[in-house]
């Protein structure tokens, strides 16, 4: 169940612009919708105030650990802003305005690039371009991972999780060991309350 916020008052004026600012993320998120993750939180979360701190936090939380699509969040984000100005319609609303905002550029550009692309693998520049992205990838996941851990700040509880995620990245990084494994191991760390 989602953390209750206070009710919204939202014009036609604030769906449009919260459309058009989904439309901007949308191409930004280059490593995908979780990418986008922070400026979502900036706009929503301190600028608007249209939703919580623990709202936003708990929309990405239930939609990572649902099976499916990363981009589930953006949904519940959506969904959030709708309940908090009232009603399941405008839930829906909230629904279809993030994820056609945040999918529409982004489907179109990546269907006309990836034409391009493939016609053109073998030019240095479109080579050159996708070493390129790696690295601005893996920066946005890192400010993703940062806000969504930054959020509870509890160093003596944190640390043991700190050390965890170290040592995972480490196993990783290193090793052929399948990513499953390292989230059963992290899950029953959880379960028995070492983490």
């Amino acid at each position: 169940m989602m953390p209750a916020a206070p009710v919204l008052s939202l014009q036609w004026a604030d769906w449009l612009t919260l459309f058009a600012h989904y439309l901007s993320l949308s191409l930004l998120a280059i490593g995908g919708a979780i990418t986008t993750a922070p400026e979502m939180h900036r706009y929503l979360v301190d600028q608007q105030h249209w939703l919580s701190e623990a709202q936003f936090n708990s929309s990405i939380a239930i939609a990572q650990a649902a099976p499916g699509p990363n981009i589930l969040f953006v949904a519940l984000l959506g969904w959030n802003i709708g309940n908090n100005a009232g009603s399941t319609g405008l839930a829906l609303l909230g629904v279809l305005i993030t994820m056609t905002g945040l999918l529409l550029p982004s489907t179109i550009l990546s269907y006309v690039a990836a034409r391009w692309g493939h016609r053109n693998r073998e030019l240095r520049v479109v080579r050159a371009f996708k070493q390129g992205m790696a690295p601005i990838v893996i920066s946005l996941l890192c400010a993703t991972g940062w806000i969504l851990a930054s959020a509870q700040n509890d160093p003596q509880r944190d640390g043991p999780l700190w050390l965890l995620t170290a040592i995972t990245a480490v196993i990783i990084w290193r090793s052929k060991i399948h990513l499953l494994w390292l989230i059963a191991a992290g899950a029953l760390l959880g379960g028995f309350g070492i983490v």
